[in-house]
C-alpha cells in the first residue's frame, strides 16, 4: 500500500469525496428500490412507495409480495454486504494481506461446519428440541456459526507471527478444505430431512430471512461497526508494521484479536443465515481504496460497507430479474465478479510472492 496514513487522511477530506459519498448514497438507494420493484411480477415504483408508507397498495398481492418477500429480502443483501466489506477491510489489515477475505482464510467454511456441528447437535434432541432451539434463526444457529469462525481465527492469527502472508493464506485455503470434508462427515450423522435443510442453506442467498433475523444480522452489524470504528486509528499506525505500533504504545495483540474476533462475529452471523458468500469480502475493501484512495480506516471501513451492501443488492437483484430460463445462483455471479479480481491482483502485484501490504 504506497499511500501514507497521514496523506490518506488529507486525501479523504477532500471536497471531491462529498460527491462520491453523495454518488454512493444514490446508488444504494437505487438498488435497493429496484429490488423491491423488479421480479417476476413487475410492481410499479409509486405502488411499492404507497405500500413502504402507507402499507396499501392497488392489489393485496403486490403488498404481500414487497412486505413478505421482497423487502426482507433486500434488507438482508444490504446488510450482509455491508458486513462482510467491514469484515474484509478487517482481515487485510490484520494479515497484511490484500486477498485476505472470509472465503479465502477459510473463516466461511469453518462458519458452515458449526452450523453442520449444530444441525447434528439439536437434532439428536428429536424436532421438539429442534423447534425450540428455533434451527436455522434467531441467536442458536449465530452462535454456532461464529464458534466454528472463532477457531479459524484463533489458528490463523497464532500462525500469522511465524509464517508469511503467503503461506498464511494457502493455509487458510487448506484449513477450509478440511472443514469442507469436515461437514460431509458430520453431516452422515443427520436425518435425510436435516441433510436436505442443510443442503439448501447451504447455497448462499438472501431468500430465505426472516425479519426476527434480519434484526439480529443488524445488532450484529452495528456492534462489529462500533468496534471497527474504535479500532480505526490503531489499525490505520499497524500498517506501518508491528514494532513502529508498539513503540507507539498501541497494543497490538490486544488489537488484533479484537479485530479478528469482530470479523469472526460478523462472519458467523452472516453465514448462519444467508449461506456462504463468496468474494465479497475482498470485493469491496479493493473498490473503497480504489474510489477514495486512502488507506484511512476512518474512510475505507465505511466504504467498505456501503460498496459491499451496493455490490450484494446488486447480486440479488441480477439473480431475481425475471429470467425465463434459468435460475442464476448469488455465489455464481460473485465469482465472475471476484474471479477476475484476485487475477488482477496477483498480476499487479507480480505474483504470490508480493502478496502483503
Amino acid at each position: 500500500m504506497t499511500t501514507t496514513t497521514a496523506d490518506a487522511d488529507t486525501s479523504s477530506l477532500s471536497p471531491a469525496h462529498g460527491f462520491t459519498w453523495l454518488a454512493l448514497a444514490l446508488a444504494l438507494g437505487t438498488v435497493a428500490v429496484l429490488g423491491l420493484v423488479i421480479g417476476v411480477v413487475l410492481i410499479p415504483f409509486d405502488q411499492v412507495f404507497s405500500i413502504l408508507f402507507t402499507g396499501e397498495a392497488e392489489r393485496i398481492s403486490w403488498t404481500r409480495i414487497v412486505m413478505d418477500f421482497r423487502l426482507p429480502r433486500v434488507s438482508t443483501a444490504l446488510v450482509a454486504g455491508a458486513a462482510l466489506g467491514l469484515t474484509g477491510v478487517l482481515l487485510q489489515t490484520t494479515f497484511r494481506n490484500p486477498l485476505a477475505d472470509p472465503w479465502f482464510l477459510g473463516l466461511v467454511h469453518s462458519a458452515r461446519l458449526g452450523v453442520a456441528c449444530f444441525v447434528v447437535i439439536a437434532g439428536a434432541g428429536g424436532a421438539s428440541v429442534l423447534g425450540s432451539l428455533g434451527l436455522m434463526s434467531n441467536l442458536g444457529l449465530v452462535v454456532a456459526a461464529t464458534a466454528g469462525a472463532v477457531l479459524m481465527t484463533i489458528t490463523l492469527t497464532s500462525l500469522a507471527p511465524r509464517v508469511t502472508p503467503v503461506t498464511l493464506l494457502l493455509t487458510g485455503l487448506m484449513l477450509g478444505q478440511a472443514a469442507e470434508g469436515l461437514i460431509s462427515v458430520v453431516l452422515h450423522f443427520t436425518s435425510e430431512a436435516q441433510a436436505r435443510v442443510f443442503a439448501g442453506w447451504n447455497d448462499g442467498s438472501f431468500v430465505n430471512v426472516t425479519f426476527a433475523q434480519l434484526q439480529v444480522l443488524g445488532v450484529v452489524l452495528l456492534v462489529g461497526a462500533v468496534i471497527a470504528l474504535l479500532l480505526s486509528k490503531d489499525l490505520d499506525v499497524m500498517l506501518l508494521g508491528d514494532d513502529y505500533a508498539r513503540s507507539l504504545g498501541i497494543p497490538v495483540q490486544r488489537v488484533r484479536m479484537a479485530a479478528v474476533a469482530t470479523a469472526a462475529l460478523l462472519t458467523g452471523a452472516i453465514t448462519a443465515y444467508c449461506g456462504p458468500i463468496a468474494f465479497l469480502g475482498i470485493l469491496a475493501p479493493h473498490l473503497a481504496r480504489a474510489v477514495f484512495n486512502t488507506a484511512s480506516h476512518r474512510t475505507l471501513l465505511p466504504a467498505a460497507m456501503l460498496l459491499g451492501a451496493i455490490i450484494a443488492g446488486s447480486a440479488d437483484l441480477i439473480a431475481h430479474l425475471p429470467w425465463s430460463k434459468h435460475f442464476l445462483h448469488l455465489n455464481a455471479m460473485m465469482g465472475l465478479v471476484g474471479g477476475p479480481v484476485v487475477v488482477i491482483l496477483l498480476f499487479r502485484r507480480g505474483g504470490l510472492k508480493s502478496l502483503e501490504f
